[in-house]
């Protein structure tokens, strides 16, 4: 069983883009809603000229286009609610360790990897209920609630051995980390509403933010995240994982 929906941040480029294809390569798939900070510059994603998929504007930093957002997406999807949350949109200021400080960048990342997450998923949370509230089991999946996240392996605390890296992703990982313990939280608070909540990291992707020395393709990458995304279940709830379903330790 596929999505009634899904919404994906930061789909004018990159990884989100790549998963608004994907996701409308499924038929079953009734909405497939796309999201950029400026959709007329989104020439790209304005070329997809699939009736399921709707373009709407988001600044994910800003409180009064997520409720927009919110309002223009009930009206879309109707009673059936938001299936998938998809959490994508992200960015990376540089920043070291041994770097004079630069309060500002610290503050960026952590505001929109991080606080904006937070606040587009409580904003969405009535239309997620609505989805979940379809079914009256006890089961947890992609096709009934689900709030997805596109974090990093560098959001690992366990798994850091690199530090900042001579790329300055100090300010990154640390926001991954942060985005992965936020999203921890909410699948306990949200378990009785039977939204599943998983973090995911989709490899190093040669995108803008990954660069050209990455090690995969988005096409590479999205050949495994998204039957990922669509086979979740109770046992994924909370989790943190690889493009290919393989857990990651926090």
């Amino acid at each position: 069983m596929a999505p009634y929906s899904v919404l994906v941040t930061g789909a004018n480029r990159g990884i989100g883009l790549g998963l608004v294809k994907e996701f409308l390569k499924n038929k079953e798939i009734q909405h497939v809603i796309a999201t950029a900070r400026d959709p007329s510059a989104a020439k790209e994603l304005n070329a997809i000229t699939d009736k399921r998929l709707s373009i709407l504007q988001l600044e994910v930093t800003c409180d009064n286009s997520i409720k927009s957002l919110c309002t223009q997406v009930e009206k879309i999807v109707g009673d059936r609610g938001l299936t998938i949350l998809l959490n994508n949109a992200g960015i990376l200021l540089e920043y070291h360790t041994n770097q004079e400080p630069k309060r500002a960048d610290l503050i960026k990342n952590f505001d929109v990897n991080v606080a904006s997450v937070a606040v587009i998923t409580q904003t969405f949370l009535p239309l997620l209920r609505k989805a979940a509230a379809q079914l009256s089991t006890d089961e947890f999946s992609s096709s009934r609630a689900a709030i997805v996240n596109i974090s990093s392996y560098l959001g690992s605390i366990s798994g850091n051995v690199w530090g900042s890296t001579p790329r300055g992703f100090l300010a990154y990982t640390t926001s991954k980390s942060a985005l992965n313990s936020l999203m921890k939280s909410m699948s306990i608070d949200l378990k009785p509403d039977h939204i599943l909540v998983a973090m995911f990291c989709p490899g190093w992707v040669q995108t803008d933010m990954g660069g050209e020395g990455a090690q995969i393709t988005i096409e590479e990458s999205l050949k495994d995240l998204v039957p990922s995304i669509l086979k979740l279940s109770d046992e994924h709830h909370g989790g943190y994982f690889n493009r290919d379903l393989t857990a990651i330790s926090f």
